[in-house]
């Protein structure tokens, strides 16, 4: 297969969820747009054309520079069916949330200002010493079970939820309404989630503006120490922060630390049990390994997989005329397996 060429069979299949699927068929997609096309105008049937950069290099260019391409107004992947029932139910906004990753500073900069002091050494010295609990309150499930457990259903699913509900504030009982949620937010075309069409992701969106309301009104009335409360009365010069901002705000905490943290730990797994030497050398000396084998888990799952950027002004990238206005989608996954970054990028 080519990529320098303008077969629509691959821009259709750099966004067709199935490729992301079969990982063998993404790796032989992207290795070849990496060494013969990596920054790619493509057009696929049914989405807004954009630029899909495929080479680590050229997306930390992009990445670094802030000021020339921005996180707003386009942030991830959607249909143009998607986009246009979304601004139906929004009046106009391509957007059903506005969360600290869609933000551009001075936004960006205020709005992370709302919970930065939440998340100083103090009060996460007292969470520490909760998710400790937690960790040993899943480890002594794992011994009850004999030696054999599903580690995604038992731990990698469960145990970084109820970590980010505590930060967050939801109560235990709510957290599968919770999963539910994320899962089908961030896997609405996954044909498992049953969510048939565009409007199901804007029900989905519907549920978690009804849970959060009614918890913003609790914590008005009654503050506790977490998240929620600080998010439910936070105000950015003198001003309460706006009903959409505040939702986004609720959302982004509880669906995207746990959901990440989930495919990251289940995966990582996976690739220590099918590299036994590694594992090996993990468990002789943990104190010295771990940082090292966390962020390969991270670069080997790559549990975010894009994110889009929009170029603020023409700009040249690997030879090719970026126009302002321009969308650009970041391919992580492709990244983390450029040869040019990584000596053996196959290899855990």
């Amino acid at each position: 297969m080519s990529a320098k060429t303008s077969d629509k069979k691959i821009d259709n299949a750099i966004v067709n969820p199935k490729t992301y699927a079969h990982i063998d068929a993404f790796h032989e997609l992207f290795t070849t747009l990496r060494a013969e096309e990596p920054v790619r105008w493509t057009e696929p049937d049914g989405f807004r054309p954009f630029w899909t950069v495929s080479k680590h290099a050229d997306i930390m260019e992009v990445e670094r520079q802030t000021d020339k391409f921005l996180n707003d107004p386009r942030l991830t992947l959607q249909s143009i069916e998607l986009e246009e029932e979304v601004k139906k139910f929004t009046g106009g906004q391509a957007k059903l949330i506005r969360s600290l990753v869609d933000m551009d500073d001075p936004d960006h900069r205020n709005y992370r200002g709302l919970t930065q002091a939440w998340f100083m050494p103090p009060n996460l010295k007292a969470i520490s010493a909760r998710v400790d609990a937690l960790a040993e309150k899943y480890i002594d499930r794992l011994e009850a079970k004999g030696g054999e457990c599903d580690f995604v259903s038992d731990v990698a699913v469960w145990y970084p939820l109820r970590v980010i509900m505590t930060v967050l504030g939801v109560p235990e009982e709510d957290e599968p309404i919770m999963l539910k949620l994320t899962q089908e937010l961030f896997g609405s075309t996954d044909p498992d989630m049953k969510r048939p069409d565009a409007t199901e992701t804007v029900n989905t969106v519907t549920e978690f503006f009804n849970y959060f309301n009614a918890m913003t009104e609790d914590r008005r009335k009654n503050p506790k120490d977490d998240v929620a409360s600080v998010i439910a009365n936070a105000t950015i010069n003198g001003e309460p922060i706006g009903h959409l901002e505040a939702m986004s705000y609720y959302i982004i905490v509880a669906t995207a630390g746990h959901d990440t943290t989930s495919s990251t730990a289940a995966g990582g797994l996976l690739a220590l049990m099918q590299n036994p030497d590694e594992f090996a050398k993990l468990k002789s000396d943990p104190e010295k390994y771990l940082g090292g084998v966390i962020d390969e888990m991270i670069r080997w799952t790559t549990p975010v997989k894009h994110f889009f950027r929009t170029a603020a002004v023409d700009y040249e990238l690997r030879g090719q005329k970026i126009k302002a206005g321009d969308n650009l989608l970041m391919c992580y996954w492709s990244a983390n397996r450029d040869e040019d970054a990584f000596d053996d990028p196959f290899a855990f």
